[in-house]
């Protein structure tokens, strides 16, 4: 009998600083906050990994969704970022959990960074 196997794909972003207005405070929202996130994707790994970029969730692109929800934000609460991130993430339908990690940078020196973290995964259809 051959040996089975199971392929995951996890797309990683790590430590990438964006600038966005954000925050509930009045001065938080005078100007933009360095925050740090670190993302996630599980993917649907391609049938063979034949070097098809077609057959690949494009990361750069993904990338670009998320820099853009950041440069746009007009929400206040990292947890309403976060989810708008999510969903830039899960556009493409073959990636069926996204988490992201936000920190803002300059929130308090004592620390490396504060924030939150989600993660949502498409569950499945339910049967007929």
């Amino acid at each position: 009998m051959p040996e089975a196997f199971r392929t995951d794909l996890t797309l990683l972003v790590t430590a990438l600083e964006v600038n966005c207005v954000i925050g509930v405070y009045p001065g938080e929202r005078d100007r933009a906050q360095r925050l740090r996130l670190d993302l996630e994707l599980e993917a649907q790994p391609p049938a063979a990994f034949d070097d098809d970029f077609a057959k690949v969730v494009d990361y750069g692109a993904t990338l670009e969704r998320v820099k853009q929800v950041c440069a746009e934000n007009k929400s206040h609460l990292l947890e309403t970022l976060a989810d708008r991130i999510l969903a830039a993430c899960l556009e493409d339908r073959r990636v069926f959990s996204a988490s992201v990690c936000i920190r803002k940078l300059d929130l308090d020196r004592a620390a490396n960074g504060i924030g939150i973290a989600l993660k949502r995964r498409r569950m499945p259809a339910p049967e007929s």
